[in-house]
């Protein structure tokens, strides 16, 4: 294997040099997704990871029998989890149980009328019908063709494949996509197809994921709203954290050493090509190749000792204060995932990109688990996953001090919102702030990583290959971040070890 050719002609590039042994820093969606594919592909793969657990943001808190999964909760396009399965040969279903979440998410509006988000289009047809108006209706079904053909078009050239040069993207698909009104801004083409703000929220507040305000997003990023709220969204028996142990397992059965509570502290570098990596206790472990799990800027900084330009430039998402509740209080208005909407749209992105202050008006996601898995918490308990969108790091914002207070501010609000009585139904309690997402090993504090503006975005985001040897992987380099996206960038990542995976393009045609 060490002697295949590393570069296909009008391929993207790849490692140079032996490619048998392979070290993945850290155990997070996207190393999990390379090591089960370069496992598949007969390489000797050995990951570190710093925790006891694998998952990375995909974390896991127990306490008091409750099970609080600590990063991402809305699941999307799960055939990415199944053929890193199929790479190993095995069946996701076998490892893993997954329950369509049905509506996909609860709307709140601030004049008192609640949507509930279906993927099914005729179903959310006759819902938008029901709440807002027929032509409202028959403007969503216009949208849903939008954004598929948005997806068809974006998927396959511009997120699915690694690219090296701007001149990647010169397909017969950009044609299609400038056709389209991708490349125009996201809120107004919304508007082209829904009238009104609840809908045009609803199917514009993706945005956020990418670090932008639906203002200043492009057109093309309505493909987020694609994934969750035309593809449908799913939750894991055992919460998301069973989607990182699942890939493990089944990556462990298929020979991939695991390191755990192993933390790492640089890339032994030799002449420029990466030989290994050393852990806090001093220990070289020996590789023909490096992956790189954690936030790139972060890898970049601590583990080779560099910051290139296109990493210094970078401009960052918001952040978000998470409260993480174990609740003896039950609510029976709320869905699987409730969006709450304050009065100020607009005014959310102007406090928190502009300003770089917390939100005037808040609207906020409550994800309440327990209602598809009561086994997350004890018998008759409730769990509750609440985020708040906050500046990251950037802003001046002392979280010591802020913290405790905004923390009550998030139960005054919640209240407020129709969650009476929260503040007294609460038994455990876990919060995570910019400060301790920072401390968690994300640049500026910002578990959204780099923001998806246009120099930001695909050959324009940082590349996933570094000098021979070393490639990153996760939602700080190409195609990006979320769930979908970072199971991608483990693909990606391995291709530029093996070379484009042959059975890719017939498996995900199933």
């Amino acid at each position: 294997m060490g002697s295949l050719r590393r570069c296909l002609p009008g391929g993207p590039r790849q490692v140079t040099g032996p490619t048998d042994t392979v070290v993945i820093v850290g155990a997070g969606l996207a190393g999990l997704s390379a090591a089960m594919r370069l496992a598949g592909a007969g390489r000797k793969v050995t990951v570190v990871e710093r925790e006891g657990v694998p998952g990375g943001r995909a974390g896991l808190i127990t306490d008091g029998g409750y099970r609080f999964d600590t990063g991402p909760t809305v699941l999307t396009m799960p055939d990415l989890i199944a053929d890193a399965f199929d790479c190993l040969g095995e069946t996701m279903s076998d490892w893993l149980t997954l329950t369509p979440v049905s509506p996909l998410y609860r709307a709140f509006y601030p004049d008192g009328s609640v949507l509930d988000v279906h993927s099914d289009t005729a179903a959310m047809a006759a819902e938008i019908e029901r709440v807002i108006g027929a032509e409202e209706a028959r403007g969503y079904e216009r949208y849903v063709d939008f954004v598929s053909a948005l997806y068809r078009y974006e998927m396959k050239d511009f997120i699915d494949r690694n690219i090296d040069s701007p001149l990647d993207l010169v397909t017969p698909d950009l044609a299609r996509l400038v056709a389209l009104g991708g490349f125009r801004r996201l809120a107004p083409k919304v508007r082209e197809y829904l009238k009104d703000p609840r809908t045009e929220r609803i199917y514009s507040f993706q945005a956020m994921y990418a670090g932008l305000s639906p203002y200043d997003a492009l057109a093309i990023y309505a493909v987020i709203a694609y994934m969750d709220s035309v593809a449908g969204v799913f939750f894991p028996e055992g919460g998301m954290h069973a989607v990182p142990r699942a890939m493990a397992a089944a990556a462990a059965k298929h020979g991939v050493e695991f390191r755990y509570d192993t933390a790492v502290t640089s890339v032994d570098l030799q002449h420029g090509r990466a030989t290994g990596v050393v852990t806090a206790d001093g220990e070289r472990i020996p590789a023909d190749v490096v992956v790189l799990n954690p936030d790139l800027p972060v890898a970049y900084r601590d583990l080779l000792g560099q910051e290139p330009w296109s990493v210094s430039r970078l401009r960052y998402s918001p952040s978000c204060f998470l409260l993480l509740a174990g609740s003896s209080a039950h609510y029976s208005q709320t869905a699987h995932h409730n969006i709450h909407f304050g009065h100020s749209w607009k005014g959310v992105f102007t406090d928190l990109i502009d300003r770089r202050q917390l939100m005037s008006d808040p609207s906020l996601l409550v994800t309440n688990p327990t209602r598809t898995d009561p086994t997350l918490a004890p018998a008759g308990k409730q769990s509750y996953y609440v985020l708040f969108p906050t500046p990251n790091l950037d802003a001046d914002l002392d979280w010591a001090t802020v913290g405790p207070r905004y923390r009550d501010e998030v139960v005054r609000v919640l209240e407020d919102r129709g969650y009476v009585g929260f503040g007294d139904g609460i038994e455990v309690e876990h919060v995570t702030t910019p400060a301790d997402w920072a401390a968690r090993g994300m640049a500026r504090g910002a578990p959204f990583a780099a923001a998806h503006s246009f120099g930001q975005t695909g050959p324009f985001r940082p590349g996933n290959l570094w000098g021979e040897n070393v490639v990153f992987t996760g939602s700080g380099t190409q195609p990006g971040v979320g769930v979908p996206m970072v199971l991608i960038s483990g693909r990606l990542a391995a291709e530029r070890i093996t070379g484009p995976d042959p059975g890719y393009s017939s498996r995900s045609r199933r």
